[in-house]
């Protein structure tokens, strides 16, 4: 599954209801993804519009032995066509849509000599978006993308082969698209200072923006493949450099006021590895592999929040309310709470106030891995593999932050206001050090919450805690936090499988994998709870700071399965049983302007997986796959509930349901001696599904049931042409949801593509 989310290259991989990385830079997915064999290491720079595509190999479950960056989760694997030494061939297509889609695509291939061949291939991609900003009109969720490939193959003897390719990809959209599920409270205030919200309307795709989303994705890189084949050994050596630059800018308040003036994040990640394996190629009773591999990555992130224009009276407005007019002392309750402090008019909450951030990684990793098939007769086969990895991360954050209220003690607030009404004296030191027990008096009643049975003695201003959105920021490293991690593990599979017909293949196995400590790399790190008296010794700790997590330690991953693979005259059928476990899974948990990162305990998914395809007749195929799912947490506890930390262990993973169907058909048919056509149609099913943990299940859960179709001629001349349809039933449900930004009791979400159609026509020559 491949699920969008906030912006266009926040893309997240899904295999067996693992997955994660979503748009945290600090994180790798549990999913790999590998092109032509060199890995992406976050999912925007895999998004790539491949030509001339060999095969797509996904593979379920943590994966070690076979590659040499670990996955816990699974891999993707893409591999597209080598150049073609013995003759041109190519193709053309040109795709018009709804939405005033334009798709123009193109690839050539063809010898340069007897030893060298090249491919050439290219793509532009424009649609205009379905989501309306009611503010101006602009359309929201659009396509505007290119992109380059170019692959030089060298093969200057029979037992030697060079492949050389090199990309370049570019995204400029306006995206994504947030609408309104819950209209809270504040809906009124939004409305009081002048702003619009188009309030619980999800599948409108419409919505009320000050400004309009930026994104903005550049994705390069080159890599070269080198094959030697010895009598009984192949040689491969796979090198490769890619950068990824992505600037994305949103208004996250997802209203026309003015409330936030930038939400901007700037990154730059830059890769490199390297790839060495040795592979038998007799025809023994034992065949192996053997590899090593090295990754070297850095990335740089440059992030900004500012308060916009409209902010001042909304936090006016909230803080009359929130404060049950305790503060209302002017006819602006900022003014007065200024007032009281000492500070002039307009200090709180100012246009250009916010915070801008700094941060990175450097991240080296190596490791050595192996399989090795031993073929023990009479029809069974023993695998068995193992990888051993080190880790090694390097990281920083730092910040810039000019937002006056979000520094402010509202403890230092009640103890000041409850000291000078017992004493009649300010809280100076030496009128504190005088009156010892108006001093105690005082301090208890500063971190008392106001309610009917606490008042008058408790501190109001502590309601205005909420408000304090941008507190100061512990940057690391730092005296008590070195921002380090350095992890190694040794992951293991065993698999035995017997050949029980010639027909008939039964197998099980175990296999284990990890992934390495993950870096919240977000304005949402904070200090570990354990770390905290360790800063107020070191004389670090800032106004406000709260405890969280900096980073989630790494994940170990087992599965056991057992399952079948069947080929009969007319059909394949493919059945697995398995039991997946990640202890220490790291989940990353969307909040709006950040994120929550931390280890769920435990993590697990016990589940069967079905697919079937079968010939009906010659004209007639039929397919039909099926995923059970029981995914839970056995141990979370330290989540992030509805109304703050929770404990979710023993419940259902949000976001991953229970059961999963995909089914088509395709008829083929003739019309005379030169056509050929074709029919598809495809149904697509999940059942319900809470999407989020933060949000409640009534306010935001999925149900998908889709319907795609597409029919097709082609002509012996090479000629196509297709029409297709998308989500033709025009299936409405959400991609995601959290609570609205700096809105109490708001809900926000995305809602998926509508239906949409088009007609592709294609040429292609030999």
């Amino acid at each position: 599954k491949v699920t969008q989310l906030q912006t266009s290259g926040n893309t997240n991989f899904i295999i067996r209801g693992f997955g994660n990385g979503a748009n945290n830079a600090g994180i790798e997915p549990s999913v790999g993804v590998f092109i032509d064999g060199v890995y992406r290491s976050r999912s925007a720079s895999a998004l790539a519009d491949l030509p001339n595509l060999e095969r797509i190999e996904v593979l379920r479950g943590p994966q070690s032995t076979l590659f040499g960056k670990n996955a816990s989760a699974g891999v993707i694997s893409v591999i597209t066509a080598a150049p073609d030494l013995n003759g041109y061939s190519g193709s053309a297509s040109v795709t018009v849509g709804d939405y005033n889609e334009f798709i123009v695509k193109g690839d050539i291939t063809g010898p340069l000599s007897d030893t060298v061949a090249f491919s050439l291939s290219g793509n532009s991609n424009t649609r205009d978006g379905y989501y309306t900003n009611l503010s101006d009109g602009a359309k929201l969720n659009e396509h505007n993308r290119w992109g380059v490939r170019g692959q030089l193959l060298f093969r200057p003897s029979d037992n030697l082969e060079f492949r050389l390719i090199a990309d370049t990809e570019e995204i400029d959209e306006v995206c994504c698209g947030v609408s309104n599920l819950v209209n809270g409270p504040t809906g009124g205030i939004i409305a009081f200072i002048g702003g619009e919200i188009n309030p619980e309307d999800p599948f409108s795709r419409s919505q009320y923006y000050d400004f309009n989303p930026t994104n903005e994705i550049e994705n390069s890189g080159v890599s070269l493949q080198i094959d030697y084949d010895w009598e009984s050994v192949t040689l491969t050596s796979i090198t490769s450099s890619r950068t990824m630059d992505r600037f994305e800018n949103a208004d996250v308040d997802f209203t026309s006021a003015r409330l936030i003036s930038s939400n901007s994040g700037d990154t730059e990640i830059s890769t490199f590895t390297q790839e060495l394996r040795l592979t038998s190629t007799g025809d023994g009773s034992v065949n192996w592999m053997v590899g090593g591999y090295f990754f070297d990555e850095e990335i740089d992130i440059a992030n900004t929040l500012y308060y916009g224009d409209d902010f001042r009276a909304y936090g006016d407005a909230l803080t009359n309310v929130l404060s049950g007019n305790a503060i209302n002392l002017f006819p602006s309750p900022l003014d007065g709470l200024e007032f009281a402090l000492g500070m002039p008019p307009g200090t709180f909450f100012a246009s250009g106030q916010g915070r801008t951030e700094f941060g990175g990684a450097e991240n080296q990793a190596f490791s050595i891995f192996g399989q090795v098939d031993f073929d023990l007769g009479d029809r069974t086969t023993l695998t068995v593999g193992a990888n051993y990895t080190e880790d090694e991360k390097d990281t920083f954050y730092n910040e810039t932050n000019t937002d006056v209220f979000s520094a402010v003690s509202m403890v230092a607030v009640g103890f000041g206001g409850a000291f000078a009404q017992i004493t009649g004296l300010p809280p100076t030191p030496a009128n504190i050090a005088a009156n010892q027990g108006a001093a105690a008096i005082a301090a208890a009643i500063s971190t008392t919450d106001c309610t009917p049975a606490t008042a008058p003695n408790c501190n109001a201003a502590l309601a205005l805690q909420p408000l304090q959105f941008m507190p100061p920021f512990l940057a690391y490293p730092n005296a008590v936090e070195p921002g380090s991690s350095n992890d190694d593990q040794v992951t293991w599979s065993v698999r035995l499988a017997f050949d029980a017909t010639d027909s008939l293949n039964i197998y099980g196995g175990v296999s284990t994998g990890f992934k390495a400590t993950s870096w919240n790399l977000s304005r949402d790190s904070r200090p570990f709870e354990a770390d905290i008296p360790a800063i107020i010794a070191a004389g670090l700790v800032l106004p406000n700071l709260n405890s969280g997590t900096r980073f989630a330690g790494p994940e170990d991953a087992i599965v056991y399965e057992i399952g079948l693979k069947a080929r009969f005259n007319r059909s394949t059928v493919n059945f697995a049983i398995f039991d997946q476990e990640i202890e220490d899974f790291q989940d990353n948990l969307f909040l709006g302007t950040g994120f929550n990162l931390a280890n769920a305990g435990i993590r697990s998914t016990t589940g069967a997986e079905l697919e079937w395809n079968w010939s009906a007749t010659d004209a007639l195929q039929l397919a039909f796959a099926a995923t059970w799912l029981d995914s839970k947490y056995d141990e979370f506890t330290n989540a992030e509930g509805p109304d703050g930390p929770t404990d979710l262990s023993g419940t259902k993973v949000p976001g991953v349901p229970e059961l999963s169907i995909n089914t088509s058909a395709i008829y083929n048919f003739e019309l005379g001696a030169s056509t050929s056509g074709f029919v598809r149609v495809e149904y697509i099913y999940e059942d319900e599904v809470q999407i989020n943990a933060n949000v409640p299940p009534e306010v935001a859960s999925r149900e998908i049931s889709t319907f795609n179709a597409s029919l097709g001629l082609e002509w012996d001349n090479g000629f196509q042409v297709m029409l297709y349809g998308r989500n033709i039933n025009d299936d409405d449900y959400l991609l995601s949801s959290f609570p609205s930004v700096a809105q109490g009791g708001s809900v926000s979400g995305y809602p998926n593509v509508p239906r949409t159609y088009g007609l592709t026509l294609t040429m292609n020559f030999n």
